[in-house]
């Protein structure tokens, strides 16, 4: 029995579905490839040991992918460059355990963000728009820190239980 395929390729290089194929739902677009990751943050001590063990650096390109991120936003944020971590992949080495620790916190966070927006590309919009509970500060301009990564957390939750003032 041959697997049927549900999409080809276009002269552009893109995939596109066959008319045919089956619709597939898509509740989070951060969920699957995340979840990955979701058991190294899953309470603080997981957290803690798995940083000081260092994350693969595929992990950090992970992330430049599932949280819509550009290059340049990515290296602001976590103060290296992707050409750094793609020759980190190459080479199959581990991350320091403080870029470990703020990759797992910011999957934890895009976690959080994605319940509350729907979407990966929703909470990305949201954190380049000022927030009220943050001084009317974008959130993406604390990702840069632990601590700003709490703040934005603690206003996630402030949201999703609607106190917004």
């Amino acid at each position: 029995m041959s697997a049927k395929k549900t999409s080809v390729k276009s002269k552009t290089g893109e995939h596109k579905p066959y008319p045919d194929a089956p619709i597939i739902s898509v509740v989070n677009d951060f969920e699957v490839p995340y979840n990955v990751y979701k058991q190294f943050y899953a309470d603080d001590i997981s957290l803690l040991a798995r940083s000081k063990k260092g994350l693969s650096a595929k992990a950090a390109l992970d992330f430049l992918s599932l949280s819509g991120f550009t290059q340049d936003e990515f290296q602001e944020t976590f103060k290296t460059t992707v050409k750094t971590i793609q020759n980190h992949v190459t080479r199959e080495l581990t991350l320091d355990a403080a870029l470990s620790e703020k990759l797992l916190k910011s999957f934890s966070l895009f976690d959080k963000g994605t319940e509350i927006f729907g979407s990966a590309h929703s909470f990305h919009q949201w954190l380049n728009t000022p927030a009220y509970g943050l001084g009317n500060q974008l959130p993406f301009e604390l990702m840069d820190t632990i601590t700003g990564i709490q703040l934005i957390e603690e206003e996630l939750i402030r949201i999703e239980f609607g106190d917004l003032a």
